[in-house]
């Protein structure tokens, strides 16, 4: 089995082959076929987040990422072998299948993943963060009910769904109730433009986009937004209020810096809605009585469970969603998309194929 693993931090991924793992217990082994390059991996890379105001840096490593460790949460593969003790269910995946899976998983005993969300568990046991993911030719996955029978989507488009599409389908969620409105989102890389595509899907009016680089604005009004703007531009702010026509109280900052959030809370009116997804990096500057004063919600937004990449997945196959750019490339240039994504070269998804 051939992998690429962060051996060190910030240094490149080094390129591994073992012997192709036998699923034990309740694993399922899957040959991948597609795992996509999210920036989330840029921080697993790079070993930690910047949180701003002369902060210490949030190390992973002593977060319990350790290394060596194959990255990859995006990830589709067929289903190859099911370990002994791996239940069969009427309805689950089978050898041959062509699967999504689903990378968020938790102890499965503690009351958050009993609940149905084990995103939100303290002891995560995420696929490609926590233990090996989808850099890589073979994927072991600890239980047949994280594996999403793609019935017939195509593994290189879909492979996102596992945390651009849930993660903006969840966000989403969060202000549908706005729908009505034009809703604002920073951000046009892979996560904007799944949103924009997602968002039409679910019946919303459209979305005003925000970002720095001129290609991604573009490839937003392409799919679909009601606007782009320059969220550098003096202007930001003028643009944002006569691009909505009227109050805008529903914002998801797919960003998540210090300027993006800065504006974000400056373009919402009274009542308004702050949704917090990116993790780019840095502290909020906000003034804190306006928050009381104009009644602001902020509320943080972290991928999705299990029952939403579900219903996402149902969402594509009944809406004929279509799926966001992507650029495969093969898995040995792992490196290669890695610094492309952190260099803000890809307008879309990177897809690694094995």
């Amino acid at each position: 089995m051939k992998s690429f693993k962060v051996a060190e931090f910030n240094e490149p991924l080094r390129e591994v082959d073992v012997q192709t793992p036998r699923p034990t217990g309740t694993q399922v082994l899957i040959r991948v076929k597609a795992a996509g390059v999210c920036h989330s991996d840029l921080h697993i890379w790079e070993g930690g987040y910047d949180l701003g105001h002369g902060r210490k840096r949030l190390s992973l490593k002593e977060r319990g990422i350790n290394l060596p460790m194959t990255m990859g949460h995006e990830t589709v593969g067929e289903v190859l072998a099911f370990g002994p003790d791996a239940p069969m269910e009427p309805g689950g995946v089978k050898i041959g299948d062509i699967a999504l899976a689903y990378p968020w998983i938790g102890c499965g005993k503690c009351a958050a993943c009993l609940s149905g969300e084990e995103n939100m568990c303290l002891k995560s046991n995420c696929l490609g963060v926590h233990c090996d993911g989808g850099y890589a030719d073979h994927m072991l996955v600890p239980h047949p009910r994280y594996l999403l029978d793609l019935k017939g989507l195509d593994p290189v488009t879909a492979a996102p769904y596992a945390c651009s599409g849930v993660t903006t389908f969840s966000a989403l969620k969060k202000v549908e109730k706005d729908f009505a409105n034009p809703i604002v989102i920073f951000g046009a890389g892979g996560l904007g433009l799944m949103a924009l595509t997602l968002l039409k899907a679910m019946g919303g009016k459209g979305a005003i986009v925000v970002d720095i680089d001129a290609r991604k604005r573009e490839a937003a009004i392409k799919a679909g937004a009601l606007g782009a703007v320059d969220g550098a531009a003096p202007d930001a702010l003028e643009q944002l209020a006569k691009l909505a026509g009227g109050p805008i109280l529903s914002v998801i900052d797919l960003v998540g810096n210090t300027a993006t959030t800065q504006l974000a809370f400056d373009c919402l009116s009274k009542g308004g809605k702050l949704v917090i997804v990116g993790l780019f990096g840095g502290g909020a500057t906000w003034a804190l009585p306006l928050i009381a004063m104009k009644a602001l919600t902020i509320q943080g937004s972290y991928v999705g469970n299990l029952g939403e990449t579900k219903e996402l997945l149902e969402l594509v196959r009944t809406k004929n969603v279509a799926p966001i750019p992507v650029i495969p490339m093969p898995l040995a240039r792992a490196n290669t998309a890695l610094n492309e994504l952190r260099e803000g070269k890809l307008v879309g998804r990177a897809v690694l194929t094995p």
